[in-house]
Formats: C-alpha cells, sequence, structure tokens
C-alpha cells in the first residue's frame, strides 16, 4: 500500500470552480474534500450524516435554524445530521469538508449546484 502526503494548498490550485468538492483523501469510509465556495449555496441537510467544515482560507458563513455561523480561517464547525444549512462566502473561501463517500453536496434539495464526485487523488 502506497502512503502519500497531500497538500491542500496544490490542491486547491489545481481547479477554479465554486461549490464543486474534490476529494483529496479517504478515511475508512468518510471522504476529505476541498472545495472553493464564494456566493451563496442552497439551503439543504443530511438526513444521515453529519458534516464537518474546515476553513482553510477566507471566510464561511453557514445559516441554520438557530442563526449564522461565521467561521474563519482554521475554524470548524461539524453541522449535526438533519440540520437545514446554508454555506456563503462574500468572497471566495476555501473549505476541507468531511463526510461519508457518496453524500451529495446538495442533498435532498438538488438543483444546478449538485456536484459529479470527482477525485483529485
Amino acid at each position: 500500500m502506497r502512503i502519500d502526503k497531500v497538500n491542500l494548498d496544490e490542491m486547491l490550485s489545481r481547479f477554479g470552480d465554486h461549490w464543486s468538492p474534490k476529494t483529496v483523501g479517504r478515511l475508512n469510509d468518510y471522504e476529505l474534500k476541498v472545495v472553493k465556495v464564494q456566493g451563496e449555496f442552497v439551503w439543504h441537510q443530511h438526513d444521515e450524516t453529519d458534516e464537518v467544515f474546515l476553513v482553510l482560507d477566507g471566510e464561511l458563513t453557514i445559516d441554520t435554524p438557530n442563526g449564522p455561523i461565521v467561521l474563519g480561517p482554521r475554524e470548524t464547525v461539524t453541522i449535526p445530521r438533519g440540520v437545514p444549512h446554508r454555506p456563503s462566502a462574500e468572497t471566495e473561501a476555501s473549505i476541507l469538508l468531511i463526510e461519508p463517500a457518496g453524500v451529495v453536496n446538495t442533498g435532498e434539495a438538488g438543483g444546478p449546484l449538485t456536484a459529479s464526485p470527482e477525485s483529485l487523488i
């Protein structure tokens, strides 16, 4: 088995599209994904899983029914399963997501921001 380190800055430099997560690692049945975000995403939820957001660069706001959560670089939050949420960023931000393999980024909401699975590793 090959073990390679991953440089997140290098992975982020490979693409420029927003709201399109790219897998950069795996942990058991989970995927580590980097994503560039800007503007508003859709309100959605994941009924079967929690979702971890870790801001690498920039600022991310996650609207929830209990109010917004604002994250800066090196800040993280776990959105529990079943909680509606809507990420947004006024200017481009880079995020690391940790979630089970196969999770659809828009949950059941669907729409044009639904990403196709893509791996950078």
